[in-house]
């Protein structure tokens, strides 16, 4: 059975960020993946050297809605440090013949920090 973009890209956040586990990152992201996050290099070499560094952090991911429409999808999560400090993400994936081939990112830092005028969260 075939799997959807979005199921493909579910079972890629979960593994990779939430449980930290890169061994099926080759079935996951195509090898000459293209990034648009200026600090993390092309390719899935270059993004499995950002991964190591990232997964150092020991973030807690709290996933709020993934998307999916044709060939992209949208992983919107809230990430917390260790020290308290939140995150708020929107990692936007385009998908090649059930592999990952490009990525975009949204990042707002510091969210904690956030004193809402109209008095709704930002999730």
């Amino acid at each position: 059975m075939m799997q959807t973009n979005k199921e493909i890209v579910t079972a890629f956040h979960q593994q990779v960020f939430v449980n930290g586990d890169l061994s099926n990152i080759n079935k996951f992201v195509k090898e000459d993946y293209i990034q648009h996050n200026p600090e993390v290099a092309n390719g899935r070499e270059g993004f499995v050297k950002f991964l190591h560094t990232l997964l150092q952090q020991k973030l807690q991911y709290d996933t709020k809605n993934i998307s999916a429409d044709g060939d992209m999808v949208y992983v919107f999560y809230k990430t917390t440090d260790e020290q308290g400090h939140q995150s708020k993400t929107c990692d936007i994936y385009r998908l090649e013949n059930g592999q990952i081939a490009e990525h975009w990112d949204v990042i707002e830092e510091n969210i904690e920090k956030i004193k809402s005028v109209n008095g709704n969260s930002v999730f």
